[in-house]
């Protein structure tokens, strides 16, 4: 497409994302990874979070969660989701679309592993999204589970990762007066070729 140029150009909608991502790093004040998860539930019942993404492979988006959770619930039972990464800093936002599925295996030991003690603990400790009496309760559980795992604890097998392999990625850019740049990436399945169109703001 002879306009898309600049911050647009390349052939590959996730080395676009990575090369935005990593602007990011260096502008955002917080959390340059933090996406706004949108999820569904089984009456159809949308639902929105924050969530920090940490990885963008060659044909997915992956970022971990509880099992038990409300949004874990959400991704399972629908097996579908979408995200966007908003930065501030430059005006500029990802929107990406797709079907999900578990990452349980070797990468997610790996991840969890390089998270530090007090979040792998605190992972162990949470009930994620059900009922807590107090916060005195929470600090209770992450006493029992530090006495009972020590202090190297492995992945719990409640905790994992999700992969979103998009069917939809749109990069959006703020233009002057209003007047966007937008190109939305498009296939019908993850296997598919990517068709891309310039939108109106």
């Amino acid at each position: 497409m002879s306009d898309r140029s600049g911050i647009f150009a390349g052939d590959d909608p996730f080395a676009i994302a990575r090369s935005w991502l990593a602007e990011a790093e260096a502008a955002e004040l917080n959390d340059a990874n933090a996406i706004a998860l949108a999820t569904v539930d089984a009456e159809g019942l949308p639902n929105v979070r924050m969530v920090l993404l940490k990885e963008i492979e060659p044909g997915a988006f992956v970022f971990y969660t509880n099992y038990t959770s409300a949004k874990a619930r959400e991704l399972d039972g629908a097996g579908k989701a979408a995200f966007v990464l908003h930065w501030k800093s430059l005006r500029r936002q990802i929107r990406v679309r797709g079907n999900i599925s578990r990452e349980e295996g070797p990468q997610a030991d790996a991840y969890f592993a390089s998270r530090s003690l007090k979040s792998r603990l605190g992972a162990w400790a949470s009930a994620q999204s059900q009922p807590l009496s107090s916060r005195a309760a929470l600090m209770a559980e992450v006493a029992r589970v530090t006495a009972k795992h020590g202090p190297n604890p492995k992945r719990p097998p409640f905790w994992g990762g999700y992969r979103l392999a998009p069917v939809e990625i749109e990069f959006w850019a703020d233009g002057p007066f209003r007047l966007h740049d937008r190109f939305r990436w498009r296939r019908e399945t993850p296997d598919a070729a990517w068709q891309i169109q310039r939108l109106s703001p």
